[in-house]
């Protein structure tokens, strides 16, 4: 309460006030989200050495060489890295392996893939803590490694020459929860400050701004954490994107997806932009959705943007094959007393496996491991995990009792990925559903939605949605969700999937939508929903997103 109050003395409405307190704002300050507010580099262990070690290539004319990963983090991460080290005069370029011949990380086969480009150095992006051999294989040949990542470190982590990662052991910078292209970023800041220090930069010559919507990108895409600093980044880049000032493959795939850039908001980028830069690397090859993040020109943009565009339609079909699949399956295997489900079929795609653990586990609300053949015996799984359970820590606990079973593994709290061998299956569901047994309650597993309380009827209005599509919700700072009781004046199914509704409160009407909910609903009840912004020929209009109903 007396942040709320605190909050509305400072100039918030009363409802902003009221959401922001809920989420842990106690302070405008810790809320600013102009870029002096961000935590300072030199907060960031190893990144001022970084720094230091890329400056003396760029004097010295060493050829860098960037290994990214295959997700939308990567591939953002992979793009400010290029961006950002050609406009301070490195000579540079990139390397992201098939994940199909290659897995992840930085192993020694990639390194032998990415000597054939005699590079002097190799910089990791969203990957590396964890490529033990791959690092000594680099250094065996003489190359220099730089690691930037931000995943959970093992307890062994490569030998390299510089580690910047917010949760590598020792490293005290507040905020453990940038993505793979902010930790990317605050090097190339680290880097700038360094070229000026030394003479070798004039001082406004570089504008590291201009890489923000591809840093919000990456950072809303891989769900990390939106705390403030993260906020900070994301905020800033949805500005320049709003103002046209995005790069024009950002804008490309916007317009193919119906998406006017003035009024994009993160959900925008989590559910629009992020799917189609992922489809790249789920399906085909990642260096699509970097060239089309790279393209100098809206022609060369919109040629990637389209594939981009195909392959994530292409990408829809199969998770819905692969998710009719897994749900019939599930309707006769599935036991409420269990605490996990792990899911193998031969023919799933291997791309497609981490959505479809999340379809699942949305469904479920259990941690859920998704397998598909790999090659030599080996399937892989990809995890996606319920608030209460770290997966990434399950697994290591799933090694310590069998150290036999898990072939290697990776990821952290929310998501994590891993190989066995096929043969290994059905024990590895047996271990994994035990150890989770033991680290959780059965409390855990009954789903929890966290709500707003009512609106007042003056605050559901167009402006109430336009004020909090401006503000930036995601992952730990979660969009606000309403409750309140309706009267249905009117129901149709649209799509054969979705929920088309007229509702009234207190004799005002509302439009409202119900996705993947098809079930025809009571005349009275009770509605959790959010705010949206309705945009259709032009015209904005308010409508109401019901998240759950209580039947």
């Amino acid at each position: 309460m007396a942040a709320c109050e605190a909050l509305q003395a400072q100039g918030y409405s009363p409802l902003l006030a009221r959401l922001m307190a809920a989420r842990g704002v106690v302070s405008a300050d810790s809320q600013q989200q102009a870029l002096p507010h961000l935590i300072k580099p030199e907060a960031l262990l190893g990144c001022s050495q970084m720094a230091t070690l890329l400056a003396d290539a760029i004097l010295q004319k060493k050829r860098i060489l960037i290994v990214g990963d295959y997700d939308a983090d990567g591939a953002t991460a992979t793009c400010v890295a290029m961006l950002g080290l050609q406009t301070m005069g490195a000579q540079v370029d990139f390397l992201v392996p098939n994940r199909f011949e290659y897995g992840y990380g930085l192993t020694p086969e990639i390194v032998a893939l990415a000597a054939q480009q005699q590079p002097d150095v190799i910089l990791t992006v969203d990957n590396g803590i964890a490529s033990i051999e791959g690092v000594a294989a680099a250094k065996q040949i003489g190359l220099q490694v730089l690691i930037t990542d931000h995943h959970l470190p093992a307890e062994q982590t490569p030998v390299a020459d510089c580690i910047v990662n917010p949760n590598q052991r020792g490293c005290a910078f507040p905020s453990k929860h940038l993505a793979g292209v902010g930790v990317m970023f605050y090097v190339l800041i680290a880097l700038r400050a360094e070229l000026k220090q030394r003479g070798m930069l004039a001082e406004n010559a570089v504008h590291l701004a201009g890489l923000l919507d591809l840093v919000a990108l990456g950072t809303v895409a891989d769900l990390v954490r939106l705390d403030s600093n993260n906020r900070i980044l994301v905020a800033q880049g949805l500005k320049r994107i709003r103002q046209g000032h995005a790069c024009p493959g950002i804008l490309a795939i916007l317009k193919l997806a119906g998406r006017e850039p003035s009024q994009v908001n993160a959900q925008d980028l989590g559910f629009y932009l992020g799917p189609r830069i992922n489809a790249a690397g789920r399906l085909d090859d990642m260096a699509i959705g970097i060239r089309c993040l790279l393209a100098k020109t809206d022609e060369e943009a919109m040629r990637y943007a389209r594939q981009l565009h195909a392959l994530n339609a292409e990408r829809k079909q199969i998770e819905a094959e692969m998710q009719w699949d897994a749900m019939a399956d599930l309707q006769s295997d599935f036991q409420a007393s269990q605490y996990t489900i792990s899911v193998y079929q031969p023919d799933w795609h291997q791309g497609v496996i981490g959505i479809l653990a999340s379809r699942i586990k949305e469904r479920y609300h259990r941690p859920v491991i998704a397998f598909a053949d790999a090659s030599d015996g080996l399937i892989k799984g990809s995890g996606r995990s319920i608030p209460g359970l770290h997966l990434r820590d399950a697994l290591d606990l799933v090694t310590k009792r069998s150290p036999d079973i898990i072939v290697k593994f990776g990821g952290h709290a929310m998501a994590a990925g891993l190989t066995i061998r096929m043969h290994d299956f059905v024990r590895f569901q047996q271990i994994f559903e035990q150890v989770v047994k033991s680290l959780i309650s059965a409390e855990i597993l009954q789903e929890v939605l966290e709500m707003d309380g009512p609106l007042a009827l003056q605050e559901m209005t167009l402006g109430t949605a336009e004020l909090l599509a401006n503000e930036v919700w995601g992952q730990g700072f979660p969009q606000p969700v309403f409750y309140d009781r309706f009267e249905i004046l009117q129901q149709r199914v649209l799509a054969e999937k979705h929920l088309k509704l007229r509702l009234q409160k207190q004799g005002q009407v509302f439009e409202a939508i119900y996705f993947q909910h098809a079930d025809p609903l009571p005349d009275q009840i009770d509605l959790a929903y959010a705010l949206q912004v309705n945009e259709f020929n032009g015209n904005r209009s308010l409508q109401l997103q019901v998240v759950h109903a209580v039947v």
